[in-house]
């Protein structure tokens, strides 16, 4: 019988699922596996845009570290413009006071010095945030890849199953006109093949959402024919004998992008108060000049002078700035906390689900699916033997389709717990 031919298939699914190459939506479907799907990741525009802040934040190095730029001024002066002089015009070249001088800034406080290191740890946390830009882009690429496998492997058991059940009713009709089965029993076949039937669209739906959801993660278009799925399931277990006392006390929290990023904002935060405080520290403006200066006898003399130009501030000008650095400099520790706070608690809650579903999964595979299989098997030879009822097989179809989907559900969360070890975790080694 074709149903039992479905049941050995089912079951050659169950026990080799990580072999098994997958029939594509049509002959024109591309070749995806989770390698391609991590490089599309790797390419996205998000990390891309990452990537460019942090040749942003290398040019603000140089922008921090030079000095201000020196001025050169030039002038000319009368000596009399009412009167002039004996000789020659007013504005003639031997009546006018000539000056070239340069002035520049002078700061004190170690303002540049402080600016190029400031501009310096916006450099690694533009790092790592670009880090944490690309874990983060890869993990929800992996995870959608997860859900799409998940989708198109409950598709194909779906239509199995729809495929049983029409044959089933097809069977009952013949029976029917043979006058081997009632009208109310080949009635209940034909709803059970469209039940079936109805829950194969729905199947496709989200397959077909999940092929494009891939999409937001990686920059992939789904193809005309769709997408043909390398099966590729972790079967690795890291988190294995590790307990919530390890996740604290390990070495993963500190290793984050995202809390090796915090840890920056604090530190440049409070960069920033030291240069807030520098600011006090007047920067005076020192300067020289050469006048060429005539003496009215067609005689010229040349004078040096030499100046100094001092800020008259009071000691609480630069109050504000120091206490909005100091208060953004507070929030920035206040926010460190919080990302730890929220670290801590992700992985504690992938940790439990891993070890959850790794067990969910082991009992199922060996134990519920493998009985399901097995009760299925049998009830469909009882029933072509008339030895059950119709009920009795078309419970244990549901039975075991119910079975064959937590499976499929238990292995998706599974492999989403064990990438977000993979990418967000197993940064630093245990």
């Amino acid at each position: 019988m074709v149903c039992l031919a479905a049941l050995v298939s089912m079951a050659t699914w169950a026990h080799e699922s990580n072999n098994l190459a997958l029939k594509p939506p049509t002959p024109s479907a591309e070749r995806l596996s989770l390698e391609v799907v991590l490089e599309a990741a790797r390419q996205h525009p998000d990390v891309i845009a990452a990537a460019r802040l942090v040749d942003a934040a290398r040019a603000d190095v140089l922008v921090a570290n030079r000095s201000p730029a020196l001025a050169l001024s030039s002038a000319v002066s009368t000596v009399d413009a009412k009167n002039g002089q004996a000789f020659g015009t007013t504005l003639s070249p031997a009546q006018l006071n000539k000056s070239l001088g340069i002035d520049g800034l002078w700061e004190r406080g170690g303002k540049r010095a402080l600016r190029t290191d400031k501009a310096q740890t916006m450099v690694q946390l533009a790092q790592a945030e670009r880090q944490e830009t690309l874990v983060v882009q890869q993990m929800a690429a992996q995870m959608a890849f997860y859900e799409l496998q998940t989708a198109q492997l409950r598709l194909e058991v779906l239509n199995d199953l729809a495929q049983g059940a029409r044959l089933l009713a097809k069977t009952a009709d013949i029976r029917l006109k043979n006058g081997d089965v009632s009208a109310q029993e080949a009635a209940r076949t034909q709803i059970e093949a469209d039940r079936a039937h109805a829950e194969a669209q729905v199947a496709m739906l989200d397959y077909q959402q999940s092929s494009l959801a891939i999409g937001t993660w990686t920059g992939l278009r789904r193809p005309a024919g769709g997408w043909s799925l390398q099966v590729q399931w972790p079967q690795d277990a890291a988190w294995v004998g590790l307990s919530a006392a390890d996740i604290d006390k390990g070495p993963w929290l500190e290793a984050r992008p995202d809390v090796v990023a915090a840890r920056l904002r604090v530190t440049a935060a409070n960069q920033a108060v030291a240069l807030a405080q520098a600011l006090r520290i007047t920067d005076p403006s020192l300067g020289t000049s050469v006048e060429n200066t005539p003496d009215g006898f067609g005689n010229t003399a040349k004078v040096m002078a030499f100046r100094i130009a001092i800020p008259l501030v009071n000691a609480n000008r630069f109050d504000g700035e120091v206490a909005r650095a100091t208060a953004e400099a507070e929030a920035s520790q206040s926010m460190l906390e919080r990302t730890r706070q929220r670290a801590q608690i992700e992985m504690l809650n992938w940790l439990e689900t891993g070890q959850s579903q790794a067990e969910r999964l082991q009992i199922y595979e060996k134990d519920i699916l493998p009985n399901a299989l097995r009760v299925a098997g049998q009830t469909e030879t009882a029933y072509r033997k008339g030895g059950l009822s119709l009920t009795e097989l078309l419970d244990a179809r549901r039975t075991l389709r119910a079975v064959q989907l937590d499976v499929l559900n238990a292995r998706n969360a599974y492999a989403k717990a064990w990438t977000y070890w993979q990418r967000r975790m197993s940064i630093v080694a245990p």
